[in-house]
């Protein structure tokens, strides 16, 4: 099959397209069906089933059994997404495990509709399936668990085979192919399933895997940020910090962690899911991270910070795990993203080669367009390589899934 998308200009191309599209497809209207009167298989429930007639996509919203971030039973939700071709013919090519992106409101995660990302992946042939992940969707209630290994793994991790049963009995069948992709919180997801997998799954193969600008080494995230005092996206520092804090049970005092006002705001701004990750940052105003958590925070060795550290280092994706030799994964970074420091991506580089993992590795300077932030462009960037190798391995050209 020729590939298109190797010329510079068709690729460039293909990334405007991409961004265009994106921007259509959020604003696009859902049409909420009823869902036939059958009992599902146990554990699980189907919560509502969207049509979105003029894309040709359904997707079947679930509510299924799983686990808490502290190991405990829990009912959470996902979406299975798939093009009405797929409806009608009964077989599609295989899965892609989505993950998504750091999300904050309540209705920003995929079974609300946030499933931009989704409906293009659906015209590869693939079943496409999006935890909405632990506090948010049944859970909304709860704090995220926000860049929590093997806590967000499990959850998507138990989508993909709750989706596999529920779709095995209506009726479905696919191929045996099996993506796993996401970028920024969604790419260390990514990482963190094929982890889960590898240590708890032997039996369930990974055709290739997409990760793109994770924070995949938090502890040298967590330096980084404290060397120069920056952070692209102020929200995500503070919901690390809360997340880690609350399921890892350290029990350090906000006001140890949190500078006035974001410590007043804490329960308004962050967890009240009230506001988008681009609203919270600028409601905490400031990229210079010092501005808003305590001096004791930026010390790097504080007895808080030590606490912390160590717990970011149990929950380090470089670190403490073998992955199975033979695994195919594409890392991907913009160098200048000040967001996510690129250090993640080349320590989890060497880690993966040294354990036989075969990566391809896109770690170059794309800048920045316009308003468009460094991070932000990565994404493009990276969605549309994912693209690409996506459609090499199917056999399908990539300009049918954009």
């Amino acid at each position: 099959m020729k590939n298109t998308f190797t010329h510079p200009r068709f690729f460039r191309i293909a990334v405007a397209v991409f961004a265009v599209v994106l921007c259509a497809l959020t604003a696009c209207q859902r049409e909420v069906i009823t869902e036939t009167p059958e009992v599902p298989p146990e554990g699980m429930y189907i919560s509502d089933t969207v049509h979105y007639d003029s894309e040709g996509i359904t997707a079947y919203n679930i509510v299924y059994q799983s686990v808490d971030p502290y190991g405990e039973p829990a009912m959470l939700s996902a979406a299975i997404v798939l093009s009405d071709d797929i409806v009608q013919s009964k077989e599609g090519r295989g899965f892609m495990l989505y993950n998504h992106v750091t999300i904050f409101r309540a209705d920003e995660c995929p079974t609300y509709g946030n499933i931009a990302i989704e409906k293009k992946m659906v015209k590869s042939g693939l079943f496409v399936v999006s935890a909405d992940n632990y506090g948010f969707g049944t859970t909304e209630q709860k704090n995220q668990a926000y860049c929590l290994t093997d806590a967000n793994a499990q959850a998507s991790i138990d989508a993909l085979l709750a989706a596999k049963k529920l779709l095995e009995w209506k009726g479905y069948k696919w191929d045996d192919n099996l993506f796993v992709c996401g970028y920024s919180q969604g790419g260390h997801t990514a990482m963190s399933v094929l982890k889960v997998l590898t240590e708890r799954y032997p039996d369930i193969s990974v055709t290739y895997t997409f990760a793109g600008a994770g924070p995949y080494d938090m502890p040298a995230t967590y330096s980084e940020m404290v060397a120069s005092d920056m952070a692209g996206l102020p929200s995500t520092v503070v919901s690390v910090l809360l997340t880690y804090n609350e399921y890892c049970k350290l029990d350090i005092p906000r006001s140890e962690m949190f500078l006035e006002p974001l410590l007043s705001h804490l329960d308004e701004w962050i967890l009240s899911k009230r506001y988008t990750r681009p609203q919270i940052d600028s409601l905490i105003g400031d990229l210079t991270v010092s501005q808003y958590v305590t001096p004791t925070i930026m010390n790097l060795e504080s007895e808080t910070s030590l606490r912390i550290v160590e717990a970011l280092d149990r929950n380090s994706l470089c670190k403490g795990w073998s992955p199975r030799v033979g695994e195919k994964v594409m890392l991907f970074h913009n160098t200048s993203d000040i967001t996510v420091p690129p250090i993640n991506t080349e320590n989890l580089y060497h880690f993966l080669q040294q354990h036989g993992v075969e990566v391809d590795l896109y770690l170059n300077d794309y800048g920045t367009t316009g308003a468009i932030d460094a991070h932000t462009v990565g994404a493009l960037y990276f969605s549309v390589y994912a693209i690409n190798k996506m459609a090499e391995i199917l056999q399908i050209e990539p300009w049918s899934i954009l």
